[in-house]
């Protein structure tokens, strides 16, 4: 997983509530375990103006130009603006993996749904909670938003607006751990463990 750092974008503001996450990415599409290659169908049925199929070609299909990813200022955005309780519905993991994908690093919103919102942070995304008030400031300007995890705001226009997060999450999105390179980190551990373990148990 990549190290999360520092950076500055523009944000897609996606003002809707309860985005389930058949939304975010559709039951169809849901035919690989990889994680990489969902970006291109993330919000497929508001994206385009036909039914999409695993294996369509993209480029050819209608798009839907009122809906806010397709409006060319909006290109290149890593950060998602939306209303409360985001990511609801299926615990389906790839719901981040096509966010990830498309190139979003942070999602900001008044709530999520936990299962999703833990997903987030397995898959390198910053999910930040913020309260009505600041989400109204925020959907309401155009200017580019810096996000300092370390430090644990959102800068935008010379104005910080902190959040909280969970220590040790923080600590893995800073240092690029997921669940395998944490686990990679005990390897001469676990070896020691085995060899001991079949030394003593040498039947097995």
């Amino acid at each position: 997983m990549q190290k999360f750092t520092t950076f500055t974008s523009i944000a897609i503001p996606l003002k809707r509530a309860n985005i389930d996450t058949d939304a975010i990415i559709p039951k169809q599409f849901l035919k690989s375990i990889k994680r990489s290659g969902f970006g291109a169908n993330l919000f497929d049925e508001w994206r385009y103006l036909d039914h999409g199929e695993i294996g369509m070609d993209n480029s050819k299909r209608p798009l839907n130009m009122d809906f806010v990813l397709n409006q060319p200022k909006y290109q290149n955005a890593k950060i998602l603006l939306v209303l409360k309780n985001f990511g609801c519905g299926s615990s389906r993991e790839h719901a981040p993996w096509a966010l990830k994908d498309y190139g979003f690093k942070t999602i900001i919103a008044p709530s999520f749904a936990d299962i999703f919102y833990n997903n987030c942070f397995k898959n390198g995304i910053l999910p930040i909670v913020q309260n009505n008030n600041v989400m109204d400031e925020l959907f309401s300007s155009t200017d580019k938003i810096t996000i300092n995890l370390d430090a644990q705001s959102i800068n935008i226009n010379n104005k910080n607006y902190p959040f909280e997060i969970d220590i040790e999450r923080k600590t893995h999105l800073i240092n690029g751990l997921d669940d395998i390179s944490l686990t990679l980190q005990y390897i001469n551990d676990i070896k020691a463990f085995e060899k001991h373990y079949f030394n003593k148990y040498d039947w097995l």
